[in-house]
């Protein structure tokens, strides 16, 4: 068997020499524990290899073996509600192996060969079958139901299939194909650093619902699109994550917790499984995957789990569902990056991080997208990448910040004095953008409401506007402002307290439909129009923001997301009468 010997150990990075006989991005089994590591580079005979387990006790002599394949994850039943490391080995059954600390060398599958699964044909022997046709069913979760797929690369005639109870590695179908009968199974494997094929990649159109009032009223995404979270320590990148892996509109959730904080992850496993899921109410779990690589695992496995979870999110988007990833986050991610590179000796860019920084970025966010997906009937599915960014002191003009701001189309900025404020989601309207807000515009005015762009538009101008009257208040106080300009300052201080603030422990609260969005933004307009008009008439200023119906407005946002209708109108009714009354009382007193 060929092998190479060690010649240099330094930290994660392991020089071996003699292997000609390796490619770039092979497997390797390092030393005699047969540690797992990876190719990053060749040069000669020799090979860097970036090790995924701790390396102490290793030396020069040791002996290096080559798996002969690129690093790979299995895709089948069994990844759902599975929490795994970032090279795809299963948490759970590490600790029944190894106990609660990671061994070196355990050597654990990822998906279980002793389960059987209940497997549904969805298809004859005699059809004809391509790569992504969807042979049959499992029902993975009591939420999810996984399709087993033909690989990619298989083309032919399906000459057997199988109905009933298989593992994931037992033949279920056989095709002929130009080469011979393949054996299909439920599982099928693929390289984690290169993106799943697909027919298409269309422009993503559909609002990505999050239910958070900020997000979708002002820096909407759309489901398929690019986003990135950065703000400060104890600024709430975690909370919005959480929140978006709740409540957001998808079928499918993938959590990537990359170098983060132990105890952090430890809140993210421990309470997923116990959070209410409210599409189903079922557990969150049925329809979500953990990647926990947390900081004081080994740092090239960082590396690792960020391919690894976009890969997996990938197989799911090809049946067809809506799916997230959520990368918590890319910042340490980036440290990786910038730690083998150190070792490799590589010149370095800003602030030591890696030449490569800006595609390595590019080349995990471009694997999100709305795609036509692999197979005959066409089916459509869309990956969604939210990743958020720590950058040192919350100082934007980090590299990792501004080379991620560079390639996604919205951006959340978190304030931590919105934090400090108890404001959440802590995200500044002032420096955040989202790039998709036009293109979903259309979804939203034909589905949901045919003001929302006009009144979304001038929501935000308000806010923008009191930023600068601010400035002036700070200076001379708010009595040298106009009555109108103070009028703004009433209204911008309503969309803040009432409409952009929201109680993550009020169940009608944590969640907002678009629908209740939108009659709530527009009530919250409507008081500020018909107030401007009652002002320019001369009704006063102190009764016009005194009036009883804006306590009303304010505790508005807890109405059910359900039955709101009534209590809008009621609302709606109150404030034409009181505004009117105002009106009247001063004219009368002319």
């Amino acid at each position: 068997m060929d092998e190479g010997r060690i010649v240099k150990v330094a930290g994660p990075l392991v020089v071996a020499e003699n292997m000609s006989f390796a490619n770039m991005f092979d497997v390797v089994r390092v030393g005699e524990k047969k540690l797992i590591g990876e190719i990053i580079e060749m040069s000669g005979d020799k090979a860097s290899i970036q090790v995924y387990e701790e390396t102490a006790g290793l030396g020069p002599g040791d002996r290096v073996t080559s798996e002969n394949t690129e690093l790979s994850v299995e895709l089948g039943p069994g990844l759902m509600t599975n929490m795994f490391d970032g090279i795809q080995r299963p948490l759970e059954e590490m600790r029944k192996i190894a106990g609660s600390n990671i061994s070196r060398g355990v050597e654990v599958r990822a998906l279980d060969r002793r389960k059987k699964w209940e497997f549904v044909p969805t298809m004859e022997a005699g059809c004809r079958v391509v790569a992504g046709d969807i042979i049959g069913t499992v029902q993975e979760t009591e939420v999810l139901l996984h399709k087993i797929m033909i690989p990619f690369g298989i083309e032919g005639e399906l000459i057997r299939i199988e109905s009933g109870s298989f593992t994931v590695d037992e033949t279920i179908a056989v095709v002929r194909t130009e080469n011979g009968e393949k054996d299909i199974c439920m599982m099928q494997r693929w390289p984690v650093r290169r993106a799943r094929k697909y027919v298409e990649k269309k422009a993503p159109s559909v609002p990505f619902i999050t239910g958070q009032r900020t997000i979708d009223t002002f820096f909407p995404i759309a489901k398929g699109g690019t986003a990135c979270i950065p703000g400060p320590f104890g600024s709430g990148k975690t909370v919005v994550q959480h929140q978006l892996a709740k409540w957001s509109d998808v079928d499918v959730v993938v959590y990537i917790g990359c170098g983060e904080r132990g105890n952090e992850m430890t809140d993210v496993l421990m309470e997923f499984p116990e959070l209410k899921d409210p599409r189903s109410g079922k557990s969150l779990m049925q329809r979500t995957v953990l990647i926990a690589n947390t900081s004081d695992m080994p740092v090239a496995a960082r590396e690792a789990s960020i391919y690894t979870g976009i890969t997996i999110a990938e197989y799911f988007r090809d049946m067809g569902y809506d799916v997230a990833v959520m990368a918590d986050s890319t910042s340490r991610w980036a440290e990786a990056l910038r730690e083998m590179s150190g070792r490799l000796e590589e010149m370095p860019g800003e602030e030591g991080y890696p030449a490569y920084l800006t595609s390595r970025l590019a080349q995990f966010y471009e694997r999100a997208g709305d795609v036509i997906c692999l197979g005959s009937d066409k089916r459509r599915g869309s990956l969604t990448a939210i990743g958020a960014v720590s950058p040192a002191g919350g100082d934007l003009s980090d590299p990792v910040a501004q080379a991620t701001m560079r390639i996604v189309k919205v951006f959340w900025g978190l304030d931590s004095s919105l934090a400090y404020r108890r404001h959440f989601p802590a995200i500044n309207w002032l420096n955040s953008y989202s790039l998709y807000f036009d293109r979903i515009a259309d979804f939203i005015t034909s589905n949901i409401d045919k003001r929302w762009k006009e009144l979304s538009r001038e929501a935000l101008r308000l806010l923008q506007v009191e930023s600068e009257l601010e400035e002036i208040v700070k200076l001379v106080g708010v009595d040298a402002l106009s009555y109108p300009d103070r009028l703004i300052l009433e209204a911008a201080r309503s969309i803040r307290e009432d409409y952009l603030q929201q109680d993550a422990f009020n169940e009608n609260d944590a969640f907002a439909s678009p629908q209740k969005q939108a009659r709530l933004l527009r009530i919250i307009m409507e008081y500020y129009d018909k107030a401007v008009h009652c002002l320019e008439e001369g009704a006063s200023f102190f009764d016009l923001i005194s009036l009883p119906v804006r306590d009303r407005i304010g505790l508005a946002k807890q109405f059910s997301n359900t039955e709101f209708n009534e209590e809008f109108d009621e609302i709606e009714k109150e404030l034409s009468s009181q505004m009117q009354a105002t009106l009247a009382s001063e004219n009368d007193d002319i």
